[in-house]
This record gives C-alpha cells, structure tokens and sequence, in this order.
C-alpha cells in the first residue's frame, strides 16, 4: 500500500510537468516572429525543443481530482502551487511542487529535457515520498502531449500513460492513466492549472 501511495504520488508530479509543452506551442503559434537578422546565430541542439516549454515559466495553481479506485479508496481533491524555471543554460526546466489534501501531502522536484539522442522529453520526478527518481519520456501526439513510463511496482509492471491538453487561455487539463501488467488502462488523477 506504501508503495502504490509513491507511484501516485510520483504520478501527479510528471502530470504537471506534461502541461508546460503544451502552453508553449500555443504561445508559439499565436506570437508574431521578429523578422530575421542578416546573420543568424548558431543553434544549439534541442534549443527549439526547449523553447517549446518556455511558456510554462512562472507560477501556478493547480487541483488534482482523484476518482475512487483501489489507489485512492475515498477518491478526493488535492490544491496545490508549483513554481518553474530555467535550468543553466536554459537546457531543462525545473519545477518545484507543493500539494495538500486529503489524498496526501507531497513536496517534489521535476526535472524536464530535451533527449537529443531519443528525439523526446524526459522528466525526472523526486519526491518526498519516494526514493530515487520517476523517469518519463514524452512527445507530442498531436495537440496532446503524451508521457509514458513503466516501473515494478510489488512485483508487477505499472505502466502510466498522461495526456495534456490545452483547454482555454491560461488553463490546462491533464490526465494520468495507470495499468497494473496487460490489465486495462484507468483513470489515476486529472489535473487542472491555471496560471497565477
């Protein structure tokens, strides 16, 4: 039971990091671009990648609904603020997380790349729940952003799956999806942000 508490909980941290990609390539398409210069300079690899999760700088508040599962036996909401900012170089985004509620109190650490050599984000997410580090890779799938991760978990394979969707200016909607071995998927927590 511990154990699944983590993976919940490790859970809801990559939720919030699949929203940022998705407000940066709204930004992107709705922001007129500066005419070129006569000389352009050297891009560095994953620059553009990277410039796509820009948007998701700031703060942010955001709710986890949590449905009634063998996870989460009384279902319920969480509150929480999570900050983000540049890593050196503008190479990662790192997001800082706290939530409370009556499904748990969680602090956490999201780190978010570019893997060139994969042509994919990851994310890594440290928590005070767990140890070590939740890694996720993701790309996009059309306007949604889609992580996938599968880990052990008490002997079986969890497979997570999380959607991001831009709903409105200023808020988004996300999904995490969690299957135990070949069972089917279910719906693990939805998330909505809204920028401060």
């Amino acid at each position: 039971m511990k154990n699944m508490r983590r993976v919940r909980i490790a859970t809801i941290s990559i939720v919030l990091v699949l929203c940022v990609p998705l407000w940066a390539e709204r930004q992107e398409k709705t922001v007129e671009k500066p005419a070129a210069a006569s000389v352009a300079p050297a891009v560095k690899p994953g620059a553009a990648e990277m410039d796509r999760l820009k948007f998701y700088l700031g703060e942010w508040e955001y709710t986890e609904t949590f449905p009634k599962s063998g996870f989460s036996p009384n279902g319920g909401k969480n509150t929480g603020v999570y900050t983000s900012k540049l890593g050196p170089g503008g190479n990662s985004l790192i997001n800082t997380f706290h939530l409370q509620g009556p499904v748990g109190d969680f602090e956490g650490l999201l780190v978010m790349t570019w893997d060139a050599r994969e042509k994919a984000y990851k994310a890594y997410a440290f928590g005070n729940d767990f140890p070590g580090a939740l890694v996720e890779t993701g790309t996009f799938e059309g306007d949604a952003l889609v992580f996938r991760s599968e880990f052990p978990v008490e002997g079986a394979k969890l497979k997570l799956r999380n959607v991001t969707r831009l709903t409105a200016p200023g808020k988004i909607e996300s999904e995490e999806y969690m299957a135990m071995k070949d069972a089917p998927e279910s719906l693990l927590v939805r998330v909505e942000a809204k920028k401060r």
